[in-house]
């Protein structure tokens, strides 16, 4: 990996200030002064968002791997914030508390598949964000608009080389919106409570897991600030009945198609 490659993948998140998310900077704004962005510009930004339980994570990694591209988990970021904001003790109702502890931490992501670990600081947290407490925060921390603007800087910098796979739940609608193709991954409610009670560090019971993803779907659904949608153009993918090489398996035909579609030349009657 050439020092230009390592320097991009890793991201040191900074406050941007308390203002709502915007919508993402046109093209020419994005890439004014950067002509690094601009002369790689030309790889694709696949977007996968969806709720939790999907298989969103171990989809992405496995698209990424298969077309050799970089992949970003944004929940990992949401997730380090929460952290931050656990350790230094804030009330989780006081959106300016949390957004001054998220403004003073050292969040740190690697794009590099085979490096997927998240820090703060110099200390990995990658186990620590997969833990009960941190599962039941981080919807209110990822609400505060301050936060959100904050990291959507941070992502949209890793993700302005292109080439890369992106997982969260406003990558299309938010973060990236030129992203192609977008897709939207879903899958039966209790499917998702299995899968996630797997995934999480604590484990626990299903039936409470699936109380919690119904809890944090509502709310991501209804925030004022970045809501968990399905945009208009995104393809939705139901994973309730595929594996996981399945479901890359569609992706990647989907991948293939968009990109035909983009380069096939005009017919001529």
């Amino acid at each position: 990996m050439s020092s230009t490659e390592a320097a991009a993948s890793v991201a040191r998140v900074k406050a941007h200030g308390a203002r709502s998310v915007s919508p993402s900077p046109k093209r020419s704004e994005r890439l004014a002064g950067r002509p690094d962005l601009l002369e790689s510009s030309h790889l694709p930004v696949i977007a996968l968002d969806g709720p939790s339980g999907t298989g969103k994570s171990t989809v992405a990694q496995a698209l990424a791997r298969r077309l050799g591209f970089r992949y970003l988990d944004t929940g990992a970021m949401y997730r380090a914030a929460t952290v931050a904001a656990l350790e230094a003790d804030v009330d989780l109702e006081n959106a300016d508390e949390i957004a001054v502890a998220v403004a003073a931490s050292d969040i740190r992501v690697s794009t590099d598949l085979d490096d997927r670990d998240t820090y703060l600081g110099v200390r990995s947290v990658s186990a620590e964000i997969r833990g009960e407490a941190v599962t039941l925060a981080v919807s209110k921390v990822s609400a505060v608009p301050a936060v959100r603007t904050q990291l959507v800087a941070a992502q949209r910098e890793l993700i302005g080389s292109g080439g890369i796979v992106v997982e969260g739940r406003d990558i299309g609608s938010v973060v990236w919106p030129e992203a192609a193709p977008k897709i939207y991954l879903t899958a039966d409610e209790q499917v998702r409570a299995q899968r996630r009670s797997r995934q999480l560090a604590d484990g626990g019971p299903i039936e409470a897991v699936r109380r919690d993803l119904e809890r944090r779907d509502a709310f991501d659904s209804s925030r004022r600030t970045s809501p968990l949608t399905r945009t208009d153009d995104a393809v939705e993918v139901d994973t309730t009945y595929l594996s996981i090489d399945e479901v890359v398996d569609v992706l990647v035909d989907l991948c293939m198609n968009q990109r035909l579609a983009l380069t096939a030349p005009e017919r001529r009657d």
